[in-house]
């Protein structure tokens, strides 16, 4: 590896075992260092990274900025403009919502969101991990079950954990079968809730970022329908990688699958294809109430600072926009052509047998009617380091991850970009398999 990559020294230095060099300081801090030393023998320890990216030095397959608002610019420009239309409001929130940390921006903001979505109300928060949580402490009451799929965000599991609901019960990844099993035993265990005196909350992601797929969401809809028909199984959907990126004007997931009047809630982040922080949740009127009185998220923390609205407000002004709808197709044409170029590649059928590089969503993917901005990578590499490194030298930048990863393996995640052209990721492809010919992962 080339000693001029500055993450790779970074990474290199930082898993060097420490404790022993701190027989003299106190125990607080020994601890800590023996915890930390049991990661870096493992070669495991994480480092902060340098941003390559942003200064043009690599091609980003990296960040949440799926519509490229970020790295275009266009955000700071409205961003710039909002803020100069409102000279006179103070930058903090100056409190929690319900007390002085309201203002008059933020209401008419919620509002705007609220109309952009066709719901009655929406609440804006600090992130999509807060509107998950705040949700979750909210919403289920006692008696009320809740169903999830096990690959939900874990600030989806954090506000489960905090929630009222008598019963919790996970069904396998995007398994069908499997949901429609734990719905019947739901049915079959609690006589309440088959009464429909008490609710089923189902919850699920549109776009899961740990697999790059989709949820089946229509066909989950239907089963729930079918197994409750008083209608009080309901649904929350964490859309925080559809936002912007599928549906008309980016509405998310839910919008394009024709399934708005059979979401209850929907949560939604602005620190992915808007390019900016904060979250969203979006349901009726009586959602909200709950919400501002049951979530302590909401209720004891500082309201949304005014410039983290404006920048909420600038990302809606250009979801809408022609710019945007062609950066939408063209991550639909990314996808596709990615696809087409790895499994046609002379290597790619040799490394996918040994397990070289493992990609499953190149599984069918001519049959899907949407793709994913979200192409997650296996590798035979344990540390899942030297094909990063690798790309990282050769000018592109891919993350890798290490939660929901089996043992042995490893993961990339590419995310791909509005902006981006065929090149890039042609150029992306070459550079894998370049890796694999030269003997990646101790394949070869």
């Amino acid at each position: 590896m080339s000693p001029s990559n500055p993450n790779f020294n970074r990474w290199i230095a930082s898993q060097k075992p420490r404790a022993h060099t701190m027989c003299d300081a106190p125990v607080f801090y020994r601890n800590l260092e023996q915890a930390l030393d049991i990661r870096r023998q493992n070669h495991d320890l994480h480092t902060l990274v340098k941003n390559t990216w942003a200064k043009g030095e690599t091609i980003d397959f990296f960040s949440n900025d799926s519509l490229s608002f970020g790295a275009s610019g266009r955000l700071r420009k409205v961003f710039d403009e909002e803020l100069a239309r409102n000279p006179n409001v103070q930058l903090g929130a100056g409190g929690y919502r319900l007390a002085d940390g309201n203002y008059d921006y933020i209401e008419t903001v919620e509002q705007e969101i609220a109309d952009y979505h066709g719901v009655e109300a929406a609440l804006v928060v600090g992130s999509g991990s807060n509107a998950n949580c705040a949700t979750f402490e909210a919403i289920p009451q006692s008696g009320d079950a809740i169903v999830y799929d096990e690959f939900v965000h874990p600030s989806i599991m954090d506000g489960m954990s905090r929630s009222l609901a008598t019963i919790q019960v996970s069904f396998a990844h995007n398994d069908v079968d499997a949901f429609r099993q734990a719905l019947t035993f739901l049915s079959d265990s609690q006589p309440l809730v088959k009464q429909g005196k008490k609710c089923v909350l189902i919850v699920v992601e549109s776009f899961y970022s740990i697999e790059g797929d989709m949820s089946p969401l229509k066909e989950l809809v239907q089963v729930a329908k079918e197994i409750f028909p008083h209608g009080n199984a309901q649904f929350i959907v964490d859309e925080a990688h559809s936002m912007g990126v599928v549906g008309e004007r980016g509405l998310g997931y839910v919008n394009a699958l024709g399934l708005d009047s059979d979401i209850a809630i929907k949560t939604h982040t602005f620190g992915k294809a808007f390019g900016s922080i904060g979250g969203v949740i979006l349901g009726s009127q009586t959602v909200k109430n709950a919400l501002v009185n049951f979530s302590s998220s909401t209720v004891i923390t500082a309201g949304p600072a005014f410039h983290q609205v404006v920048a909420i407000r600038a990302g809606y002004s250009l979801l809408p926009q022609p710019e945007t709808e062609a950066g939408r197709a063209n991550i639909q044409h990314l996808a596709t052509l990615f696809f087409q170029k790895i499994t046609s590649h002379p290597i790619w059928p040799l490394a996918n047998k040994l397990g070289i590089i493992s990609i499953p969503l190149c599984d069918s993917w001519e049959h899907r009617a949407l793709q994913t901005q979200l192409i997650p990578l296996w590798t035979r590499d344990v540390h899942g380091k030297e094909l990063a490194f690798s790309l990282e030298e050769n000018g592109f930048a891919v993350l890798p991850v290490r939660y929901k990863v089996k043992q042995g393996m490893a993961k990339l995640r590419i995310i791909l970009h509005a902006a981006q052209t065929a090149e890039e990721v042609e150029g992306l492809v070459e550079a894998i398999c370049a890796w694999v010919g030269v003997g990646g992962g101790g394949g070869g």
